[in-house]
């Protein structure tokens, strides 16, 4: 197994959704690996939790990422995070990310999770799985 791409995946990732316009008219730039402090935007994205596995074969190291996308918000109702939701889903499934490590065989959208916490923020955590190879 190699688990030596998961940085070059988050990475571009995060770009990606960054570059993405549908993605921006409706978070802009607000897109965190650790949530700053202070105070918050109505609805913002964090790159989450991740389970790497094995799916390295004869031709090499590669692994399968299952990895959270998280929309939060404190806007009233879920239809803010669910627009943001499908807009992030419509960029990561299936994009042609180029990794500085390694190369992206496949992405797609895996499951989705709507919650909401007891400070009244819905949350929607979306799961993706993204194979790998590390050549």
């Amino acid at each position: 197994m190699s688990y030596a791409v998961a940085s070059a995946l988050q990475t571009a990732v995060y770009h990606h959704l960054l570059a993405d316009a549908a993605v921006a008219a409706l978070v802009g730039t607000d897109i965190y690996d650790a949530i700053p402090t202070g105070t918050l935007p109505t609805t913002y994205v964090t790159l989450g939790p991740e389970l790497a596995r094995d799916k390295s074969d004869m031709t090499g190291a590669g692994a399968q990422h299952e990895f959270t996308v998280s929309v939060h918000t404190s806007a009233a109702g879920f239809g803010v995070a669910k627009d943001a939701a499908a807009a992030i889903c419509d960029a990561l499934v299936d994009a042609d990310l180029v990794l500085s490590r390694g190369h992206l065989v496949a992405l797609n959208f895996y499951k989705a999770q709507t919650l909401r916490e007891s400070t009244g923020e819905r949350r929607i955590d979306l799961k993706f799985r993204a194979r790998v190879d590390d050549n």
